[in-house]
């Protein structure tokens, strides 16, 4: 069967290569007679995958020593709870920004563990952009501040962290990152669950100042600790350990293709294909997003009406081009477009709306 262009928001789609890859080393890997999901995680075989896929995200993101690189389980959602759980004392309070459902979802379980303040929100416009400097008000001293990077569902986007200055910003990355260039310096914690830029479903990905491993209390669940997963090298349990090895093939993927600066040239011209679709449309295509703060990862759009909505979705999958209703949410369209989005399926996307469009 040929393959289609999957503009799924997550599990979402893996460069071909990488695929082909995985294959051609899935049932023997590098000699050992054994395929990578039956090697054992205390071997150096694993072990050097593990350091490997960490020394290429630093490598990529050009971060300093003083971040460690974790491969956890439980999804981004686990890490809800978790950063709260290792950072967020009795006596202290720490600031959300909530943009979209998933900055919501993270608020709703840090405030089961302590005191929470909202320093903005954008709910009041139904998440389609991102707050202002001048809307955002900070607690006088918070233990750490919480944002959502990159909003999936409502297809926002922040593109400057200069507001947030020396405070302990936390980061949940997992639709944007590796996107382009990113300063890790600005950020306490980053963390991203793979299956949407990254990888396969089964592994998150946890940058971490190596400063903050020393305020994590010990009276939590080992399992929940930052410290021990950082002791350990992500080795503290049995790890997702074919998942990493997947996230470990897309890095070198970034790489061959020159890396973030090229990528991010690479995803602004495929938006670009689509938004102006959207644009030169006369209004039959409503995007959801501020012009502003448009992600290069995920175009959300309406149509007319739910009808030709679901008319669209059905004539596009006759197409190729495949998952693209948007979250019950928002409704409409959702184009979800990460790093692994081959060029050619934007182009073929953008040229089925024009078509769609006049017919229409």
């Amino acid at each position: 069967m040929e393959r289609v262009f999957n503009f799924n928001p997550g599990p979402a789609t893996l460069p071909l290569s990488v695929l082909e890859k995985a294959q051609k080393e899935l049932l023997n890997y590098q000699g050992t007679g054994m395929s990578v999901i039956e090697v054992s995680h205390r071997s150096k075989e694993f072990e050097a995958i593990v350091n490997d896929a960490a020394a290429l995200l630093k490598e990529l993101l050009q971060m300093s020593d003083d971040y460690k690189v974790l491969f956890l389980q439980g999804g981004a959602s686990t890490q809800f709870a978790m950063v709260p759980l290792n950072f967020l004392k009795e006596e202290e309070t720490a600031d959300y920004i909530t943009t979209g459902i998933f900055g919501e979802k993270a608020y709703k379980e840090a405030v089961k563990i302590g005191s929470i303040h909202t320093a903005a929100s954008t709910k009041d416009t139904n998440h389609d952009r991102i707050p202002t400097a001048a809307e955002i008000n900070f607690s006088p001293s918070p233990s750490f501040v919480h944002i959502t990077s990159n909003n999936t569902i409502f297809g926002t986007q922040w593109k400057d962290y200069s507001v947030f200055n020396n405070l302990n910003l936390v980061a949940d990355m997992s639709s944007d990152i590796l996107c382009g260039p990113l300063d890790v310096s600005r950020f306490a914690l980053i963390y991203a669950g793979a299956q949407k830029n990254l990888g396969p479903a089964g592994v998150t990905v946890v940058i971490i100042r190596k400063d903050m491993l020393e305020k994590v209390p010990s009276n939590i669940p080992s399992m929940f600790r930052y410290d021990l997963h950082a002791e350990n090298n992500s080795l503290y349990n049995t790890p997702p350990s074919f998942s990493i090895y997947m996230v470990k093939l897309v890095l070198e993927w970034l790489k061959e293709q020159g890396g973030l600066a090229k990528i991010k040239e690479f995803n602004e011209n495929k938006a670009a294909l689509v938004y102006e679709a959207i644009d030169q449309s006369n209004g039959f295509y409503r995007g959801h997003a501020q012009k502003e703060y448009r992600s290069t990862m995920n175009v959300t759009f309406r149509l007319p009406d739910e009808e030709m909505e679901k008319k669209f979705v059905t004539e596009a999958a006759s197409h190729g081009l495949v998952n693209l209703k948007g979250h019950r949410s928002v409704g409409g369209i959702r184009t979800s477009i990460y790093n692994a989005m081959p060029f050619e399926g934007c182009e073929k996307l953008a040229s089925f709306m024009k078509e769609f469009n006049k017919k229409n």
